[in-house]
């Protein structure tokens, strides 16, 4: 495996105020109204945990996990659903989380899947990272966290090859050149 090192990008404490900041706008939103998050494993699992906790409507917690890049570093376009919902969600209010949203064609496909399936009452997305200049379809995301340009991120649920996603801060990836 190629040598590698982990620079911070993204602090706890600017994670925690871009929680503070996007859980204000859906309480905002969800006054008064039951919530399902639907969350998309694994890279969501603990944006949405910590999300989840800051919100005052009643929410049920679900997830979903996409394949949709097979061996690949790029999706291949070919989504398909490995782990399914298991709550009902007809006429429910409906948040998709996810952790990053780049090409958005996975993201795509999954919310009218969603909307065709189980028809549900409103459908949004809440994203904690949107990496917009990567976009090769265009999805709705109403509640962002931050966006970010470029570089290959993990920490907070993000991973490398399964690794890091419990760091507590984003890192990015910086790859060491071998001679």
């Amino acid at each position: 495996m190629r040598k590698y090192r982990l620079v911070e990008c993204v602090s706890k404490e600017k994670l925690e105020r871009c929680l503070d900041e996007l859980s204000s706008r859906i309480n905002r939103d969800y006054e008064g109204k039951d919530l399902v998050l639907i969350g998309i494993l694994k890279g969501a699992f603990i944006f949405m945990a910590d999300l989840a906790r800051r919100l005052s409507s009643p929410v049920t917690l679900d997830f979903v996990r996409l394949s949709s890049y097979g061996d690949q570093t790029e999706t291949c376009g070919n989504v398909r659903i490995t782990k399914d919902i298991e709550i009902p969600v007809k006429g429910c209010n409906v948040l998709v989380v996810e952790d990053i949203v780049d090409t958005g064609i996975t993201l795509n496909w999954y919310l009218e899947h969603l909307r065709r399936t189980y028809c549900p009452e409103s459908l949004r997305v809440c994203a904690l990272i949107d990496k917009h200049e990567r976009r090769q379809v265009d999805v709705p995301l109403d509640y962002v966290g931050m966006r970010m340009e470029s570089g290959f991120i993990v920490g907070y649920g993000l991973d490398f090859s399964e690794n890091h996603r419990n760091l507590p801060a984003i890192h990015e990836v910086v790859f060491e050149d071998t001679e």
